[in-house]
């Protein structure tokens, strides 16, 4: 799977009746995949853009100082060590050991092995080159047959509903998180969050599809067409689909308790910043004493 913003979602059709599997076998899996490199590649990014979801709420007006605390709180709520736990959890209980099976032979696989260095290369590239792809300025070399097969592709990732998920999912953690932190009733907030996350849910998708194809048709640019159709065979097999299922749950639990920890880190600074500016209103408000009576 490609970097985070691009190929998470809310986990469907888990099959909660087959045996989960602990955390260490679970681990195995989450490193072979390099998940872990692939994450914390994205994280550099993260400050920025959600600092950018704040400028862009022409409800909050966040003042100079607001928008750093809101980058701080950022820095200090989307690490790995705040990411792995939960994600590994998540991970472990939606897998099952005839999945694990499957997926430890094809990640070990010429094709597998390939794909993940893929996977791992492209994460790695700054904001800048990302924009660029998707945008359609920077191309890789394709054909029709080749364009047809990045198409199921992105389909059996669930690519394009995944990035929306992740981007609605975590809008609302930091709101919930924020609420949390500034000492508010995050009940409202959330069911807001949630409520306008659905309402522009299909707009997201739509103008989303096309840059994320060319996003991974440029990450999987070294692949041959039959590279493709082994990566395809395995997502669309029954291990596959519960692989990418157990995949996009984890990075979804993962990337909901930074954002969550990111919106309390905010919420707290937001209500010191408030508590200070008051403090400061009420003493050049206050009456000043008045001057010593001159002495005779």
């Amino acid at each position: 799977m490609l970097r985070f913003v691009l190929l998470l979602a809310l986990a469907v059709d888990v099959h909660a009746a087959a045996a989960a599997v602990d955390i260490d076998t679970a681990a195995a899996v989450y490193q072979d995949a390099a998940i872990r490199e692939q994450v914390r590649a994205s994280l550099g990014a993260m400050p920025q853009q959600i600092r950018r979801l704040f400028e862009g709420d022409s409800a909050a007006k966040l003042n100079a100082e607001q928008l750093a605390a809101v980058t701080a709180a950022a820095k200090r709520g989307f690490r790995i060590d705040v990411f792995e736990a939960p994600a590994l959890s998540v991970f472990a209980s939606n897998l099952d050991p005839a999945t694990v099976k499957k997926t430890e032979a094809f990640l070990s696989s010429d094709v597998g092995k390939r794909m993940v260095a893929a996977d791992v290369a492209v994460s790695s590239m700054d904001q800048g080159e990302i924009d660029k792809v998707m945008n359609g300025e920077t191309t890789a070399p394709t054909t029709p047959q080749r364009e047809a097969i990045f198409d199921k592709l992105e389909r059996a990732s669930r690519s394009t509903e995944s990035a929306v998920q992740i981007f609605l999912s975590m809008d609302t953690a930091v709101a919930v998180g924020t609420a949390v932190g500034s000492g508010t009733d995050p009940g409202p907030v959330e069911e807001r969050s949630q409520k306008a996350g659905e309402e522009s849910r299909a707009a997201l998708e739509e103008n989303m599809r096309k840059p994320l194809r060319r996003y991974l048709a440029y990450g999987y640019r070294d692949l041959s067409d039959a590279d493709l159709k082994h990566v395809l065979a395995f997502l669309e097999s029954t291990a596959g689909k519960r692989y990418v299922s157990a995949y996009i749950a984890s990075m979804n639990a993962g990337f909901d308790a930074m954002g969550r920890r990111c919106g309390e880190q905010l919420g707290e600074s937001l209500r010191e910043l408030a508590q200070a500016q008051l403090a400061t209103t009420q003493r050049e408000g206050a009456p000043q004493p008045d001057a010593p009576a001159p002495k005779n």
